[in-house]
């Protein structure tokens, strides 16, 4: 008899090597013969021709809905989790901070969550709202908020999606330009509008999620009608209207981007767009169906929340709501002792953007690094065998060696978020390689990279499941062809070895119509080819590998050349640096009329306190620590390493750093929902400090 041990070494061995041979072999892109602008085409290799829709009869949002609740209509759906007490809490130095005591879910299945939509549609329609005006979502995410989407579309009233943490000069802009007559909103929303009410040109109904109207709702009583959504379904219930269904072309979304330039625009999205990814991406997720739960907490004001949450609708999967403040039992508005959303719903899908998932790297590593001694010893030889054998090697921990360490090291970290996590996507920006890793080894799960834009209701490629290299983005979804175009002012060549590299432009149905009310972009990033396929051009510089996979490599917008004629890619080199452990966000930034590159440093707080603890720096505030020479020598030292380990050259790594105290966050209108960074209002309002910086 061979021993068991034997067994656990020598099978994953060589499965390793089967695998290897196998990824050399894997096509996940082929070349493709597109119209258009001459270039480097691809699509997917599972479809010849872009994907529309993935069920027959279905062409719209609502009938998708429609059929799901229809075949589910005793499965969970929506998951809530109720609010059983707020408190305030003072810390030393006299700051207050609510924390929150929140219950179990509370699920609607999906078919009672079908009655509340198509009641909701018919209270829309009793309250006097007309099929061709404009409705606008301004919440943070949460059950009310899909339910009230789904409503309007079986009214085929357009909704205006906005972030709930839009500052005010956009919000006017937004509601104005697409001359919305209705607002759904939370209490805390309905305060902005309320605030802003003399601004707004066509509002005249509010409908607020929340039963407790604001009193300051009051002042605007004579202008605005205010009714609750209980009030508006109950209506609906009590009036039935027959619904009038959209048509694939009709408009389903206005979506408002968080604008990381100048004012948000308006992306039209069609019901046909948003099916064509929801279609193409459940061909690349395994497995996906009733089994699953599905953790919703990003913005559904963005299209990789919104397109994620109807995936889930066409899977019959459930959707439990939480929120960034309250995702974890250590987050910052959870009530100490009780449980955060991931722990108490057990999610098996997540969606992420790499801010948060980088979030969760530095919080384990800051409490494996204070814990020290033997416990740090173990997990860094336990990442250490797992990270060899997720990058290939046969000599890593595989087999029983994998299981043990799983229990005793990494079993803690994945219970961070509920411990059942088998997949998840990371979309919106880039994905550290650390990172990645990070979440394949300690949360023991493959994590999918997707590369899209609003513009293209988030489709354009998406890593499959069996794909573990880092750095890329993979394939074309089936709903898309990538072609890469030269751009020679960059330097940027489809005839470049050993890869083509050049201007992405993503075509297919999933590309949107346009901007509202603005022609000139539209004309400008759109183009229509010869066969009738409608391109998006990305403005982001990508190579294609030989396997069809996409790498992002740089953004024309982000190209700076610099005094002695050299370029520097602020976000490529933004991308390098954002690992090092003293930083919670970084702003790079070139002036033309000088030899090298400054940055903005957001310090970490908690790794940079240990830091000085342990180096016996004494400190009133974290501000007065941040001032300190030896602080910013040590910050600058640990880019400096990131910099040389990333490869960088070194006009393209920060000469000077300026530390900051104080996060960026949507809510200081530095950084956008996405957590994306807002470069001219960050130059403006640190010029002084730049300046500093060159003087």
């Amino acid at each position: 008899m061979v021993p068991t041990y034997v067994v656990g070494a020598l099978v994953p061995l060589l499965l390793t090597l089967l695998l290897q041979k196998s990824k050399k072999e894997t096509k996940r892109g082929l070349l493709v013969d597109a119209g258009g602008e001459p270039g480097y085409a691809v699509r997917n290799h599972h479809s010849t021709s872009p994907v529309e829709s993935a069920w027959e009869g279905i062409s719209t949002l609502a009938q998708l809905f429609e059929q799901s609740c229809n075949r589910f209509q005793n499965k969970c759906f929506l998951g809530t989790r109720a609010l059983l007490a707020r408190e305030l809490e003072v810390t030393k130095d006299g700051k207050s901070f609510e924390k929150l005591h929140l219950g179990d879910y509370e699920w609607l299945t999906y078919g009672k969550a079908f009655q509340v939509v198509c009641n909701f549609a018919s209270g829309l329609s009793r309250l006097g709202h007309k099929r061709e005006e404009r409705v606008a979502i301004f919440a943070d995410t949460r059950e009310e908020w899909f339910l009230a989407l789904q409503g309007c579309f079986r009214r085929n009233v357009t909704v205006v999606t906005i972030y709930a943490s839009l500052g005010e000069e956009a919000l006017c802009h937004s509601l104005n330009e697409t001359e919305v007559t209705t607002v759904i909103c939370g209490h805390k929303e309905l305060e902005k509008l309320v605030a802003i009410s003399g601004q707004l040109d066509t509002v005249n109904h509010i409908i607020c999620m929340d039963d407790d109207i604001p009193s300051s709702a009051s002042s605007v009583d004579s202008r605005w009608r205010i009714t609750s959504f209980a009030d508006v379904e109950k209506l609906g219930r009590e009036n039935p209207v027959d619904p009038e269904l959209p048509l694939p072309a009709d408009i389903a979304v206005i979506m408002y981007t968080s604008g990381s330039t100048g004012l948000p625009k308006g992306v039209m999205m069609t019901h046909a767009n948003v099916l064509a990814v929801t279609s193409a991406v459940m061909t690349i997720v395994p497995g996906i169906g009733t089994k699953d739960i599905y953790m919703a907490y990003l913005p559904l004001a963005h299209i990789l929340e919104l397109a994620a949450e109807n995936v889930m609708v066409a899977a019959g999967s459930a959707i439990g709501y939480g929120s960034p403040l309250t995702l974890t039992d250590t987050s910052s508005k959870i009530k100490k002792g009780t449980k955060g959303d991931a722990t108490a719903l057990l999610p098996t899908l997540l969606t992420a953007v790499p801010a948060i998932l980088d979030r969760v790297r530095d919080g384990v590593l800051n409490k494996v690094n204070a814990k020290g001694g033997l416990s740090k010893k173990l997990f860094e030889l336990a990442y250490a065998r797992r990270l060899s054998a997720v990058n290939g090697s046969w000599f890593g921990a595989w087999g029983l060696e994998r299981i043990l360490w799983d229990f005793l090291v990494f079993r803690k970290v994945r219970a961070i978020l509920g411990g059942r996590i088998r997949y998840m996507l990371s979309g919106g920006a880039p994905l550290s390689g650390d990172t990645q890793r990070f979440i394949n080894i300690c949360i023991g799960t493959s994590i999918g990279q997707g590369y899209g834009l609003t513009e293209t209701c988030a489709g354009g490629t998406f890593s499959e499941f069996g794909d573990t290299s880092v750095g890329r983005v993979g394939a074309p979804l089936p709903c898309s062809f990538v072609k890469l175009i030269d751009w020679p002012e960059g330097g940027y060549l489809i005839s470049d070895s050993p890869m083509p590299r050049g201007e992405i432009v993503i075509g297919g149905p999933n590309v949107t119509v346009g901007y509202f009310k603005n022609e000139e972009k539209t004309n400008e990033s759109y183009k229509v080819d010869e066969k009738g396929m409608r391109w998006f051009y990305t403005g982001d510089i990508g190579q294609i590998h030989a396997d069809g996979c996409l790498e992002i490599i740089d953004r024309r917008k982000d190209i700076v050349k610099l005094q002695h004629g050299e370029y520097v890619s602020l976000g490529k080199v933004e991308a390098a640096l954002s690992v090092c452990r003293y930083i919670d966000n970084i702003m790079v930034h070139a002036d033309p009329f000088h030899s090298y590159c400054v940055a903005l440093v957001v310090a970490s707080r908690t790794t940079v306190e240990d830091w000085a603890a342990k180096q016996g720096i004494t400190f009133s505030e974290f501000s007065d620590l941040c001032e300190k020479e030896e602080t910013r020598k040590e910050v600058q030292a640990s880019l400096l390493k990131e910099a040389k380990k990333a490869r960088l050259q070194k006009f393209e790594i920060p000469a000077k750093i300026k530390l900051l105290f104080e996060p960026w966050t949507p809510e200081s209108g530095l950084v956008t929902s996405a957590l994306k960074l807002k470069r001219d209002i960050i130059r403006k309002a640190f010029s002084e400090d730049l300046s500093k910086l060159y003087a």
